[in-house]
């Protein structure tokens, strides 16, 4: 009879139940933040991983289409460059006359060029034999004004014997 008269009271389960929400709201609150930091951490992370999936999709492109040209590259490689016609875009047709003639005249000059380069080690030495060479000049004026005056004064004297 006890047990049958012992009823639950409906205040303390309305206040059981009361007490099991707030305890999963407060469990709510807390996993939230770890649930959202974890969403955008693995937002982000498939994000850049995207990225470099882009990235290595497109090195692999590029290392497909040279592996395919594997066999011309090869072949271009080792043949030869000399003595065949390179294709020049039309754009720099013009620039490529005036890049030759230029070519054309620095040959023409080289040698004289190289002979200039060669006597630069001797322009101390040949400095030294203009200033002797100019010196041995200054000397044959004055020498030579001696005998223009020399000749002139024989010159005068002849005409005075001529006229006596």
């Amino acid at each position: 009879t006890l047990d049958l008269t012992c009823r639950r009271t409906p205040c303390f389960a309305k206040f059981s139940e009361m007490e099991e929400m707030v305890n999963m709201e407060a469990e709510i609150n807390e996993v939230q933040p770890l649930l959202l930091s974890v969403t955008i951490g693995s937002t982000l992370q498939f994000y850049f991983i995207g990225k470099k999936c882009e990235i290595l999709q497109d090195m692999n492109r590029h290392l497909e289409a040279i592996l395919k040209e594997k066999r011309a590259l090869r072949k271009r490689l080792i043949k030869h460059r000399c003595q065949e016609s390179l294709p020049i875009e039309a754009t720099f047709h013009k620039c490529m006359v005036e890049l030759l003639t230029e070519a054309v005249t620095f040959i023409e000059k080289l040698e004289s060029h190289l002979q200039s380069v060669r006597s630069i080690p001797q322009i101390p030495h040949m400095m030294n034999n203009m200033d002797t060479t100019l010196s041995k000049t200054e000397v044959l004026m004055i020498e030579l004004e001696e005998l223009t005056e020399q000749i002139l004064k024989w010159e005068e004297l002849q005409k005075e014997v001529y006229s006596n």
